[in-house]
């Protein structure tokens, strides 16, 4: 297979999906573009990883930006992502979701490893990707958290699952709704099909990209009613507040 991948290659060269550069490999992003991609660094906000642009001087990972000192309750644990998701990086992560530009999916994941590292160390039982309805899932042919998931998983040795967290009905996409629409396009929209398999487990929760989290909430309520001792996210992008 290696030497059909370096025949193809050599006729049609990869390409970096953001410039068209031609690559000396598959791994989907030419240097330029990656040094040109907002990498969230600390100063973070240590629960949600809102980045800290008014903080200077300090690396001090529990940090709490605004938001979280005023929330008592929060359903995550901790929540990271590796990049800001902005017109630069928008055609990356549109690319790998909607226009089958699926082998993106392990440098992704290499870089929501190092994103995630802090969640890792806190200890993870269990990953598993937001479920796409069925129906959704026909038509694009893959979901891309589960791709995600799946590589993630060979880095890290931990388990994934693909089909503990259900969605059992159709919803808008979240993009078409706004404020508390968002919120209630997803209200009990998921399911955990077998508990005992997530009873007292530290599950990890992956998407491509945390816009308003509604999505994300939603999933780690439904996990916790099912028993989960914790759940944190990690995403590929999120929009920077």
């Amino acid at each position: 297979m290696k030497i059909w991948q370096k025949i193809l290659n050599f006729i049609l060269p990869p390409r970096c999906v953001l410039c068209g550069k031609v690559l000396r490999d598959d791994q989907g992003i030419c240097d330029s573009c990656i040094n040109n991609i907002e990498f969230l660094k600390l100063p973070i906000c240590y629960r949600c990883g809102q980045p800290l642009n008014e903080v200077t001087g300090q690396n001090n990972a529990h940090l709490l930006c605004a938001r979280c000192l005023r929330t008592k309750r929060q359903v995550f644990r901790l929540s990271r992502s590796a990049f800001a998701y902005d017109d630069f990086s928008k055609k990356l992560i549109l690319d790998f979701k909607f226009y089958d530009y699926t082998d993106l999916a392990a440098l992704l994941a290499k870089m929501l490893y190092v994103a995630g590292n802090d969640i890792f160390q806190s200890g993870v039982d269990i990953i598993i990707p937001v479920p796409l309805h069925y129906t959704r899932l026909i038509k694009r042919k893959y979901n891309q958290s589960s791709l995600l998931a799946k590589e993630l998983s060979k880095l890290t040795g931990i388990k994934t699952d693909n089909f503990i967290l259900r969605k059992k009905r159709r919803t808008k996409p979240q993009v078409e709704c706004n404020g508390t629409a968002r919120l209630n396009n997803l209200k009990n929209a998921f399911i955990v099909k077998n508990p005992a398999k997530i009873k007292g487990k530290r599950v990890l929760l992956i998407d491509d990209v945390l816009t308003t989290g509604a999505t994300l909430r939603e999933c780690a309520v439904t996990l916790k009613r099912a028993g989960a001792k914790s759940v944190d996210n990690l995403t590929a992008a999120r929009v920077i507040n």
